[in-house]
């Protein structure tokens, strides 16, 4: 049985000179990946990503400006993609800036046809990898926060209840049970309560 042809990326360009945008465009194309669209700025950038849905964004300019990084930073939060970045100033500080940004590669030597698709599935991979782990923090700092609320709701249920901790515990457990929801949306009801009670002073 034959593998299923691999999916044809779609990217995003940004670039404001159309001479040098056309020879990106080209070296994208040659490499297999098809160029939907071409912004001349990164004014409108969130917005054009989530009516195109490009795969990637490529980003070709001399250097990044403050309104740049703020518009790749409001991408990256709102609708993020992997980004790369052609650019011709080598500064560390703008480097790190864009890298802050969201920008999965920062290449200073231009665009190379030869090593496009290398360069872009790296990029790829950085960026699946950040998004792993910024998910995995996400998930750790959730039951964290699901941790601090069930602590404070036994607390309050110790208090009222004139029990031991593992007698509260109990209670939070079947209260959940019984009303088949997490404990953490009854801890947050029982600290609702209990605090319009007064029960928390």
């Amino acid at each position: 049985m034959l593998a299923p042809p691999e999916k044809e990326l779609t990217v995003m360009l940004v670039d404001n000179e159309p001479a040098r945008a056309a020879i990106v465009e080209q070296a994208m194309v040659d490499s297999g990946y098809r160029v939907i669209r071409r912004l001349e700025s990164a004014k409108n950038l969130t917005e054009a990503v989530a009516e195109f849905q490009p795969d990637m964004v490529i980003i070709d300019i001399e250097s990044p400006d403050r309104d740049m990084l703020e518009n790749m930073s409001r991408l990256t939060q709102d609708n993020p993609r992997p980004i790369v970045m052609f650019a011709e100033e080598d500064d560390s500080r703008h480097v790190e800036a864009a890298i802050r940004a969201g920008v999965s590669a920062y290449v200073v030597d231009g665009v190379n046809s030869g090593s496009v698709k290398a360069l872009l599935q790296v990029a790829i991979a950085r960026f699946r990898e950040f998004q792993a782990l910024r998910s995995e923090l996400e998930s750790v700092k959730s039951q964290l926060e699901d941790r601090k609320l069930i602590d404070k709701a036994k607390g309050l249920i110790m208090k009222h209840q004139k029990c031991d901790e593992p007698a509260a515990y109990q209670a939070l457990r079947k209260l959940a049970m019984d009303r088949s929801q997490r404990m953490t949306d009854v801890a947050r009801n029982i600290i609702s309560v209990m605090e319009l009670m007064g029960g928390s002073k």
